[in-house]
């Protein structure tokens, strides 16, 4: 399942330099379905909370929101 979401995670990284510039973004590899957005130590969005991939955008707003 991992392998089926590393292209809309490498999607979201891109999407995350475009926007940000010099933002340190790191994707590591997780089991179980595990996708978690943490900035600042803080957690910004889990899949496994939410039961879905985040939406087109929806991380960019929640980092807009963060700073």
């Amino acid at each position: 399942r991992g392998v089926k979401h590393k292209p809309r995670a490498s999607g979201l990284e891109e999407e995350l330099r475009r926007k940000f510039g010099g933002i340190d973004v790191a994707l590591i590899a997780g089991s179980g379905g595990i996708f978690e957005v943490v900035a600042d130590g803080r957690l910004l969005f889990s899949k496994k909370q939410k039961g879905r991939f985040p939406e087109a955008g929806e991380i960019v707003r929640l980092l807009s929101g963060h700073e």
